[in-house]
């Protein structure tokens, strides 16, 4: 149903903003003459951060904006050009206007048959999913990475009035991704997450004789203004979809796997269940 638009797989790309900044940042250094490696120094960076961020490749944190302000001349340009960068770190370029869309959700489903959902991860998890992605990712990106996904966790919490709903396969449990240590400890997250009022986590048994969601994972969500989008994610990139008939087509397949699903408690029981047999 969800074609998928071009992408870079997670990893993060560059934006204008960000090469503005860079640029800045790189003027300054030079007029000051000082290296990559003398600035990293002066602001407590290593020269390959200095270098990323100079090529527009890593969004700045705010620790190096205040400490290269001193360094690079105290002039405030580089705190006014930080006010413009428009890229949240770690979330590619076509899935940074559904991450600002969930923000203001009232109402959030998502649908995964590849893995456990980003909102649903643990650390250890997230980890292992940035470690494992091909091309690799270098060790700034993967920090970068979860920043972001570690950020975007918290809408479960910091959101109570919005409705979130989950429908995980249950053979992305059963994969045992990261080893068994990791795999208890996101259960027992998973779980923990499942008592919050605001949260509904079902899991769709792997052996189901019909299923509405077998062309592939998807995301569902509804603003404040009663909007509705939705977002399909592949290999290599992802789609944002404002179809008011595609819409309607998403959800009637939602709701039907809502019906495929186990219940909310047998779905919390099958899960310890799980849990008890790693």
């Amino acid at each position: 149903m969800c074609a998928m638009g071009t992408g870079n797989g997670g990893e993060p790309e560059s934006s204008v903003s960000l090469r503005q900044f860079g640029a800045v940042v790189q003027a300054l250094r030079e007029y000051h003459g000082l290296s990559r490696e003398e600035l990293g120094e002066l602001v407590g960076f290593s020269k390959h951060t200095v270098a990323s961020i100079e090529l527009g490749r890593r969004m700045p944190d705010p620790d190096f904006v205040e400490a290269a302000e001193p360094a690079l001349g105290n002039t405030g340009a580089l705190r006014r050009a930080a006010e413009f960068l428009e890229r949240e770190a770690g979330l590619a370029s076509w899935f940074r206007r559904w991450a600002g869309l969930e923000k203001l959700a009232i109402t959030l489903y998502t649908y995964e048959s590849r893995m456990v959902p980003g909102l649903l991860q643990t650390e250890r998890y997230a980890r292992v999913l940035f470690t494992e992605q091909l091309p690799p990712l270098d060790d700034d990106q993967i920090e970068d990475n979860w920043a972001a996904r570690a950020k975007r966790k918290q809408l479960l919490r910091d959101r109570p009035n919005t409705a979130f709903g989950f429908i995980v396969e249950e053979h992305a449990f059963q994969r045992r991704t990261g080893g068994v240590e990791v795999t208890r400890e996101l259960i027992d997250h998973v779980l923990e997450i499942s008592d919050l009022r605001n949260v509904e986590i079902q899991v769709m048994p792997t052996v189901r004789k019909s299923h509405a969601g077998l062309d592939g994972p998807m995301q569902l969500l509804e603003t404040p203004k009663n909007k509705w989008f939705a977002y399909c994610e592949g290999q290599r990139g992802g789609l944002l979809v404002s179809d008011a008939k595609e819409l309607s087509i998403l959800n009637q397949r939602y709701a039907r796997m809502r019906s495929q699903a186990l219940t909310l408690d047998d779905s919390r029981s099958l899960l310890q269940r799980m849990r008890g047999d790693l």
